[in-house]
């Protein structure tokens, strides 16, 4: 994405892939495939009359996994779940109360291995309003939007560095107001951006 382009809805409809698990992982730093949990997430695009935003949350603070992160709704693979859209979407109901009925799935991002073991499909929605939400306690402090122009444009774009489970990381951040988005939920973001500026450069299609 360049400097304050917001791309159409079916720009991004193109770039993403009709299918998951069918890109090259995003990996964070030292990740290997061996023993990564399944897991899918929402990457809720909201349908706003000015604007699309994204639906994002902050976990709370007791939580064993990304405790008070700024994260999709989301978790892991379930032995009854049929796909990683079964997945997204029974998070989603259980942890924001977000009904399916409300989500059009157009899309899969290119999974993202994280440092904490997880094995992520990012599954991308548009979702309708008017609708109304229910957060679960134990493991939503709150849910907010944020312009999905502000995420794809790479001036709201950071690089930081710290140290994770012994090891110098460097990941994304994306500060909003009070809030700080980086990790996985950052890194899901920067994967959408690169996927349009790929197409914006001649391709048409990340989906091979």
């Amino acid at each position: 994405m360049h400097q304050g382009e917001m791309p159409s809805l079916e720009r991004i409809r193109r770039v993403l892939h009709r299918l998951p698990k069918r890109a090259v992982p995003v990996q964070e730093e030292g990740v290997a495939e061996a023993g990564l949990i399944p897991a899918s997430v929402l990457f809720p695009i909201v349908l706003r009359e000015d604007g699309p935003s994204v639906l994002l949350t902050q976990r709370t603070e007791h939580l064993k996994d990304h405790a008070g992160q700024i994260s999709f709704p989301g978790g892991r693979f379930e032995p009854e779940d049929e796909s990683p859209v079964h997945t997204a979407l029974r998070e989603a109901e259980e942890e924001i109360g977000l009904m399916p009925a409300h989500v059009e799935i157009i899309g899969y991002l290119p999974e993202y291995w994280t440092v904490t073991g997880f094995r992520v499909t990012p599954v991308v929605g548009l979702v309708t309003p008017p609708f109304e939400l229910s957060l679960d306690s134990f493991e939503v402090a709150s849910v907010f939007e944020v312009p999905l122009a502000f995420l794809l444009d790479p001036a709201n774009r950071q690089r930081h560095a710290r140290e994770v489970l012994g090891r110098l990381r460097h990941y994304y951040a994306m500060p909003y107001g009070d809030y700080f988005i980086w990790g996985a939920t950052a890194g899901i973001i920067v994967s959408l951006a690169q996927a349009l500026d790929a197409a914006s450069g001649g391709r048409d299609s990340i989906d091979r």
